[in-house]
């Protein structure tokens, strides 16, 4: 099948099809800063032998439980000798968004409302979205801003939030058989031609906060963990 390459990402590079579908390469680079990994930075910091592979096991694997679930996803196949992934077109919301699903109080939910709430306490599957914007950090934006500004609609809104929750719990889950729990993930989202939303990007532990007997575990254990 003729592929056409369209965009380098820091992570992946994407591909388009001649049968209108995509296809995302995994890579071993990854984000992070003077040679350390960093799942929150915007730059390659390092490769890692591997990763892209560990990286494409898991989007494959919870990829297929959530269509199985009924929830729509832009993933078709994947192919792991070659550590590619083909996937539905579909654009994003914006200049991008990210969907954050939270069950505990850390990280940038706790610095901004601790004064509020105890770290680590228990978050009833709390979704919040930001735009990814570097320069900006990443700001919050509501349902209203959401609207107002044109990037969704309201039932657009509805839709993420309704499959944020679901998809994380499937997540959360899985995880707990392993003895191990979600704190957080971050999602991306995009839409159809009809405007359907679907979940987009990968599933991958350095997009999800996880601990085991209250320990953070780092995202190249947490993939070790997962699979052992």
């Amino acid at each position: 099948m003729a592929m056409e390459l369209v965009y380098t990402g820091k992570t992946k590079n994407v591909y388009a099809l001649d049968n209108g579908n995509y296809l995302l390469k995994f890579k071993d680079d990854v984000t992070g800063a003077d040679g350390v990994f960093d799942p929150g930075m915007n730059q390659v910091g390092l490769t890692i032998e591997g990763v892209g592979d560990v990286n494409l096991r898991m989007s494959i694997y919870f990829f297929e439980k959530i269509n199985a679930a009924g929830i729509k996803t832009h993933y078709v196949s994947a192919d792991l000798d070659n550590t590619t992934m083909e996937v539905l077109p579909a654009k994003v919301f914006g200049h991008g968004l990210e969907v954050i699903c939270r069950h505990k109080a850390v990280g940038s939910f706790f610095r901004r409302y601790g004064e509020y709430i105890e770290e680590g306490a228990d978050l009833p599957a709390y979704v919040e979205m930001t735009f990814k914007n570097d320069e900006k950090g990443d700001p919050l934006v509501t349902k209203d801003g959401l609207v107002v500004l044109g990037v969704m609609t309201e039932a657009q809104y509805e839709a993420i939030k309704e499959m944020t929750k679901k998809i994380t719990q499937i997540v959360a889950d899985d995880l707990k058989e392993k003895g191990l729990v979600l704190y957080d993930i971050k999602f991306e989202y995009g839409y159809d031609a009809n405007g359907d939303v679907m979940l987009i990007d990968e599933i991958a532990s350095g997009n999800m906060r996880v601990y085991k007997d209250g320990k953070y575990i780092e995202p190249m254990e947490l993939s070790a963990l997962f699979f052992a």
